[in-house]
């Protein structure tokens, strides 16, 4: 029992030990409700909740001679219990036990996730804050837009993690529901009532219908819940390689001491983690796609979803809490380079300033067609020359009979760009 406890949380969560023990429950619970209805003894369900057990080994024993997993469960109960094992999975269906027991493993998991998920809306929250005015170039199409700042990257991150962490809140509700409805959801051997119970001593609600299964479409959620997370980690990730390339170089994953990036050069510093980040996330939408393939069952059930659910619930939530963990790593000794930053924002000689002129000759009252040729001349003159951009626009005479040079001075500012600095991040309380 201990040990159980001290494995890592999704591990634990998605053991076989940790299984068996939910289905357990949800038959002594049930056992526990047919008591009050006063359909079993009383006393018969206190003998079942204190010899109650089973061995993992022992359950896979019989399962080999009976192929089938719940009947095997029940058995190797039966031998702890003894006499009152007879009222033990008392009309009861399979599928009463696995979905239920499925629906709070993944509770589980999704609160696990959950948890991840602050951690990291924080951590975003205080790089943002720490980047809050480290002025960098925008880049649109990979090319030089205009200036912001990094601590908005980090913002626009938060805010989406923000989003997730609702996303994952509503997932969580949808699939915490359970069912003890028997064979095809009519209650015809069960009372509701044992429903209610069971639901409640597991902290699930009944589903309002269900046949002999939990409706797929809410895994469904859940599973393009997980998918959508490790979309937005694949965006940071994204982000993190572009940036850590050697021609820009404005930020990258930490480095540590006698860690090796190439058998083959010394030099190199990749990337790994936000690689595997991005690959990881592929898994995640497959497996989501998969869980969509799973909502059309034949009539009131079949079982072609449960061998696929074995394999992709716990995979996926798996893979996306160790997503999260390498990626709260990751930001938090995120290595930004301010210096580089603004390197790079110099490199195309003010050009980023363009729009800025373009408007300042707009107010000038000519047109903002031809307020557009003027510019576009001395840009692309900057483009082929490689000439200083406001060199060029003081030198053409039809520039500078509208703008002073102490006007085109006031526009080559990077302070304009942090006007709204302060409004932007008062949206998030900051």
């Amino acid at each position: 029992m201990i040990e159980r406890y001290t494995l890592p949380e999704m591990k634990r969560i998605w053991s076989e030990e940790n299984k068996f023990r939910k289905w357990l429950d949800v038959e002594i619970y049930a056992c526990e409700a047919l008591a009050e209805l006063g359909r079993i003894p009383a006393a018969a369900v206190e003998v079942i909740k204190q010899k109650a057990d089973f061995n993992v080994k022992r359950i896979l024993e019989i399962e080999e001679v009976v192929h089938h997993d719940v009947i095997a469960f029940t058995t190797c109960v039966a031998e702890y219990v003894g006499e009152e094992s007879k009222y033990i999975h008392l009309g009861l269906t399979s599928s009463d036990v696995v979905d239920t027991a499925q629906s709070v493993r993944m509770k589980e998991a999704g609160e696990q996730i959950l948890s991840r998920l602050q951690k990291l809306h924080q951590i975003l929250l205080e790089k943002a804050q720490e980047h809050r005015f480290t002025i960098m170039i925008g880049r649109t199409h990979g090319i030089h837009a205009e200036p912001m700042t990094f601590g908005l990257k980090m913002l626009l991150w938060a805010s989406e993690t923000e989003r997730n962490i609702e996303r994952m809140k509503k997932a969580i509700d949808v699939i915490s529901v359970g069912k003890i409805s028997g064979a095809v959801g009519t209650y015809a051997n069960i009372d509701p009532r044992v429903e209610a119970h069971v639901c409640r001593r597991l902290g699930l609600k009944p589903a309002a219908l269900s046949t002999q299964v939990l409706q797929r479409d809410r895994h469904a959620e859940y599973m393009s819940t997980l998918a959508v997370i490790g979309c937005t980690l694949e965006k940071i990730a994204t982000e993190i390689r572009a940036l850590q390339r050697t021609d820009i170089r404005e930020a990258e994953e930490f480095f540590a001491q006698g860690q090796k990036g190439s058998s083959a050069m010394p030099h190199k510093r990749n990337p790994i983690i936000t690689e595997r980040i991005t690959g990881m996330a592929r898994l995640l939408r497959g497996n989501a796609l998969t869980a969509m393939e799973n909502v059309a069952l034949w009539h009131e059930r079949d079982i072609s979803h449960s061998s696929v659910e074995r394999v992709i619930i716990p995979d996926s939530t798996t893979i996306l809490d160790y997503m999260l963990k390498k990626m709260i790593d990751i930001i938090s000794n995120l290595l930004v380079y301010p210096e580089k930053m603004k390197h790079n924002m110099e490199r195309t000689r003010g050009l980023i300033f363009s729009q800025r002129v373009l408007l300042a000759l707009v107010d000038k009252g000519i047109s903002r067609e031809k307020a557009y040729e003027l510019v576009q001349r001395s840009a692309m003159e900057c483009w082929r020359t490689g000439k200083q951009f406001k060199a060029l626009l003081a030198a053409d005479q039809e520039v500078s009979e509208l703008l002073s040079g102490e006007e085109l001075d006031s526009i080559f500012e990077y302070s304009h760009y942090l006007r709204h600095i302060d409004q932007i991040y008062a949206r998030f309380g900051l």
